[in-house]
């Protein structure tokens, strides 16, 4: 008997505790979703296949609809990618009271194979072996030439001043529309670029030459020789090749790694880029 009377006294002083902690929550009196953009699917011919577009609108977007924005293009923008994160990033930097770069509206490209869409044919078997799609970046160029930018511009309000990010192969792909077809962009950040692809070959090649004004910004963490080398040499030929339109920038982060490197250096890479006093 005294066994049953102390299992239900607990039980009942159990009882009465949650009962006060109800008491005292707070009363819900609404919830709505939150969200920081919107999605959007398009069908592009060159690639046959469907693409996913992410977009985050400045707030500014839909109170002044005189206003145009420019526009960063971001690879592996895909939502449990990179988007949420550099979206916020562009957010903060645009605050009036931070106020490193202006109002910006983001266009994140969601992946369906990066391996194939971010890498020209490689010569190296092992790189056949072990990226078996890759090697249609030429297609995945014009789609962005002459379907998503068009399609932005189209129903966006856009700026003429483009900027394009992207990191390891989406940094290697960076660098080959930079040598390519550097008039997509205005502004370029190559983070961690995978130069290794088909025996660095891409560093052997002569960049296509530009008139337009280009500020790139280059940087790569504590990730292995061959990755820290190649970045260097990626900003030693860009150097030597500058001309007074272009500015040039490059960062060792000797503290971060080829998986935390990005968000740091888009930072970074802002500050260097949109603001006024340049370091050459």
């Amino acid at each position: 008997m005294n066994l049953k009377f102390c299992i239900s006294s607990a039980l009942l002083c159990f009882s009465f505790g949650i009962i006060c902690i109800a008491q005292q929550l707070p009363k819900q009196l609404d919830v709505k979703e939150f969200s920081i953009g919107k999605t959007l699917v398009i069908e592009s011919e060159i690639l046959k296949e469907e693409r996913t577009l992410n977009i985050y609108l400045p707030a500014s977007y839909i109170e002044d609809s005189t206003k145009n924005y420019p526009v960063i293009y971001l690879l592996d923008g895909s939502r449990d990618e990179d988007f949420i994160h550099v979206s916020g990033l562009v957010q903060f930097c645009s605050f009036s009271w931070i106020n490193i770069l202006p109002e910006t509206i983001v266009v994140g490209i969601g992946n369906v194979d990066r391996q194939r869409d971010f890498t020209y044919p490689s010569r190296n078997k092992e790189d056949q072996k072990e990226l078996p799609s890759s090697g249609k970046s030429a297609d995945f160029i014009r789609f962005i030439q002459e379907e998503l930018q068009t399609f932005v511009e189209s129903n966006f309000r856009t700026q003429k001043r483009k900027t394009l990010i992207g990191q390891s192969l989406g940094g290697l792909l960076a660098t080959e529309i930079l040598f390519k077809n550097p008039n997509l962009f205005d502004n370029y950040l190559i983070v961690s670029p995978s130069l290794w692809w088909d025996n660095e070959a891409l560093l052997k090649q002569v960049p296509r030459e530009y008139q337009s004004k280009k500020s790139i910004y280059i940087a790569v963490g504590k990730e292995g020789p061959v990755m820290e080398r190649t970045a260097r040499e990626l900003y030693d030929q860009l150097k030597l090749k500058k001309g007074q339109n272009t500015e040039l920038f490059f960062e060792f982060l000797e503290n971060k790694s080829h998986g935390d490197a990005l968000h740091e250096t888009v930072y970074h890479g802002f500050e260097k880029i949109f603001s006024e006093s340049k370091e050459k």
